[in-house]
């Protein structure tokens, strides 16, 4: 199966509510260059936010969990989180 591919607008949406939701309130840049350059799978996009917010994700592993939920949420839906 092929990963959800989701449109910057999704990909606004699915940024937004990792801020609202779980405090991953990135930066306008790394907001932007996750909206332009999205990596394409759920565990890609998730490490993504986490090197975004300058965090290893080893010790957060029930943190990660929570993160990769969303997103994968988001890419289960290709749309909307």
């Amino acid at each position: 199966m092929e990963p959800a591919k989701l449109s910057r607008e999704d990909i606004a949406l699915l940024l937004r509510a990792l801020c609202i939701d779980l405090g991953f309130c990135l930066s306008r840049e790394d907001h932007d260059a996750l909206c332009d350059s999205p990596p394409s799978d759920v565990d890609g996009f998730t490490d993504a936010v986490f090197r975004a917010e300058g965090l290893d994700a080893s010790p957060h592993t029930h943190l990660y969990g929570q993160v990769r939920e969303t997103v994968a949420r988001a890419f289960g839906n290709g749309a909307g989180v």
